[in-house]
């Protein structure tokens, strides 16, 4: 199931920050071979990652990290504005209606209905929170995991050769993108509703139906 914790959250799910950060570090150190910092802790983490930001994660059957996603909004510090300026002609992306993606992460062996499930619950914080598009730095080849879920973002910008070759993305934030992504990914909407209700209780309940 998916979770949306801020990071001052995690203290009460050891195991799921623990391993999701254990699982940054083995695909952006170990794999990717990215500049990264790994404590000693085996933790990849960065400076956006003392900001509190809001992370997506799904929870596997061993109440583990199986996928995740961080995410803030832009009208504060973002990787993009302040290491990727040179994708977007020197133009800052703020907005109070654009968020920014970042440490895409799919632990070791998850399944695609994961990845699924991951941006199709970050569509619904989107619409929930009003946004109106999501922004993120990706590598250009993993256009086609979007293509494959029906959600093709806007490429703003590129540099690179090869498997190497980066690019600053836009992704609208639409009802009709995160039910397609629910339909192509097996994951039903309601299901990622309840999600995010149980996530955000208080301050998201839906309205009950009246008969």
């Amino acid at each position: 199931m998916i979770h949306y914790l801020y990071r001052d959250q995690l203290e009460r799910h050891p195991e799921l920050g623990a391993s999701m950060y254990r699982d940054r570090a083995f695909q952006f150190k170990d794999r990717l071979d990215w500049d990264v910092s790994v404590d000693e802790n085996g933790f990849e983490l960065d400076e956006y990652d003392h900001l509190n930001p809001l992370y997506i994660i799904w929870k596997d059957a061993a109440g583990r990290h199986g996928g995740s996603l961080r995410v803030m909004p832009t009208v504060g510090r973002t990787m993009t504005a302040e290491h990727f300026l040179d994708l977007t002609d020197g133009v800052r992306i703020t907005s109070p209606f654009i968020w920014e993606c970042t440490r895409f992460c799919l632990a070791p062996g998850a399944s695609s209905s994961v990845a699924g499930a991951l941006l199709a619950a970050g569509l619904e914080l989107g619409l929930r929170f009003g946004l109106e598009q999501a922004v993120g730095v990706i590598y250009t080849r993993v256009l086609g995991l979007y293509r494959r879920f029906g959600h093709v973002p806007e490429v703003i910008g590129t540099k690179g050769e090869g498997n190497e070759r980066i690019s600053v993305c836009i992704w609208d934030v639409t009802e009709e993108a995160r039910n397609e992504i629910c339909r192509r990914s097996g994951v039903p909407e309601a299901m990622i509703q309840s999600w995010f209700d149980a996530s955000f209780p208080s301050r998201f309940r839906q309205s009950a139906a009246v008969a």
